[in-house]
């Protein structure tokens, strides 16, 4: 048997060779460094392990679940968001960033073997049953999600419309799970929203950056300000509990509020293809697409008009890239709170049979030079969220999680003194956040774009309404 043995780990390490030998490893790695010879003793091990569940594990086990499980293990073990994408879940990523999937609404991350709430969409099943970021989803029906990989769970949280799922919650500052039941849906996520609050004043809220945002909100520009009467004296770009999606889309956004050709964002990684500056131009957003350029019919004043952008803990990755980019060129003030600090770009790279890998291969820098990364953008003007000292561990942030990237290269201290200095100029004390007022009625209900009861928006009001002249009593 020890020979049989030995003679199969020896054929499985010379598999392995040849097959780095086709996929070019020494190619690939003199990318990012000098290239090193094959670790002859780990692959040793694997083929001894691979080996040895083969012969003695209690059931037989598929080969090809074995090699695709080493595979996961071999991205989840990177940082929060490497992974595999098998077909199925290759077939999902395409679908959900073109704005329909069916579902939970739900962005999702793994922590502790746990599923985490990293942030509910709007109007989906999810925002709608009161989930909240932080919280660990710890089962799924009857299922414990322990042992699961991410894919696996977002499988079972996927399903026909129509159908219910039972989520076993831990959030903290409970005694006791919650269990709620939702009904899943087609999620068809209304990426932008738009409204004039009263004349003179427009709100636009960005949930997800998919591939027809920029477009999308540049028709909401256009409608709103042939709409209002007379100039408009304030614009609000709310990206509260955006987690992010494509950077085309971030690009977009941000260049419908910044001077033509202004840089939005740069990356820097080991390779040359992850080292780029993107700017506000068409062929930064447009992907290529052959059509014409809707940022440039844009009102003039849309890039001028004095302008908020509202954050919170659930503002991630492309939110943070467009609330980075205003706040850099002093085009708009940052209100809210602590931005989630995902700041690693991630490529998906398509395998054969359509699969592929989703891999981190940069960070991303603000055009200043602030990296993102597990600190997220520091609003101007600090907003009270609400959170008492029992539910202050409800902020999840980037760097809350296991194995997360370091931010390389800035100092956080300093980037926090920078803004608390810039800060001063405005001149703005935020009125007291109201105690008495029902959580619920703070969110939108459905059908309505934004909630009277709004504290945030509220005070992003009036602080526009302060620069305007207008005295504003708090």
């Amino acid at each position: 048997m020890r020979n049989k043995l030995n003679q199969f780990g020896l054929l499985v390490i010379g598999v392995l060779i040849g097959v780095a030998v086709s996929l070019n490893y020494s190619a690939v790695a003199q990318k990012g460094a000098t290239a090193t010879p094959l670790p002859i003793e780990e692959l040793r091990a694997f083929t001894e392990v691979f080996g040895r569940v083969k012969s003695d594990y209690v059931e037989l086990v598929d080969d090809k679940k074995l090699i695709t499980e080493a595979i996961n293990g071999m991205l989840t073990g990177l940082d929060p968001h490497s992974a595999y994408l098998d077909q199925e879940a290759f077939r999902e990523l395409k679908v959900g960033t073109q704005g329909e999937f069916g579902g939970l609404g739900i962005e999702v991350g793994m922590e502790d073997g746990f599923v985490k709430v990293v942030s509910p969409i709007d109007d989906t099943p999810a925002s709608r049953a009161g989930l909240k970021p932080g919280d660990l989803i710890v089962k799924l029906d009857d299922t414990s999600v322990k042992g699961m990989t991410l894919n696996e769970a977002v499988k079972r949280m996927r399903g026909r419309p129509n159908t219910p799922i039972t989520l076993t919650l831990v959030r903290k500052g409970e005694n006791k799970p919650i269990v709620v039941t939702l009904t899943r849906a087609v999620i068809k996520i209304q990426s932008v929203k738009s409204k004039l609050l009263e004349p003179g004043y427009a709100y636009f809220r960005v949930t997800q950056f998919q591939e027809q945002t920029g477009e999308t909100l540049a028709r909401a520009i256009d409608k709103l300000f042939k709409e209002n009467q007379g100039p408009m004296k304030g614009i609000v770009l709310d990206l509260r509990n955006d987690p992010g999606g494509l950077l085309n889309g971030a690009v977009a956004v941000s260049a419908a509020f910044l001077p033509a050709e202004a840089l939005v964002v740069y990356t820097d990684g080991r390779t040359e293809d992850s080292k780029m500056k993107l700017n506000a131009s068409p062929e930064h957003y447009l992907r290529g697409r052959l059509k014409e350029d809707y940022i440039r019919k844009l009102p003039p004043e849309a890039r001028t008009a004095p302008m908020v952008v509202l954050v919170n803990a659930g503002s991630a990755s492309a939110s943070e890239i467009v609330a980075g980019a205003l706040q850099d060129h002093k085009r708009a003030v940052i209100m809210g709170q602590q931005t989630f600090g995902k700041g690693s770009v991630q490529t998906i790279l398509p395998l054969g049979n359509n699969t592929a890998i989703k891999l981190t291969t940069a960070r991303y820098y603000t055009p200043s030079g602030r990296s993102i990364q597990a600190k997220g953008i520091m609003p101007d003007i600090p907003l009270d969220d609400g959170a008492s000292d029992r539910t202050a561990g409800l902020k999840l942030r980037e760097s809350d999680l296991t194995k997360h990237l370091t931010d390389s290269g800035s100092e956080p201290e300093k980037d926090k003194e920078k803004v608390a200095a810039a800060a001063q100029q405005y001149n703005f004390t935020p009125a007291p956040r109201p105690q008495d007022v029902d959580e619920k009625l703070q969110r939108p209900q459905p059908g309505e774009i934004v909630s009277a009861n709004d504290y945030e928006l509220n005070q992003a009001i009036a602080f526009l309404k302060s620069r305007d002249g207008i005295k504003v009593a708090n």
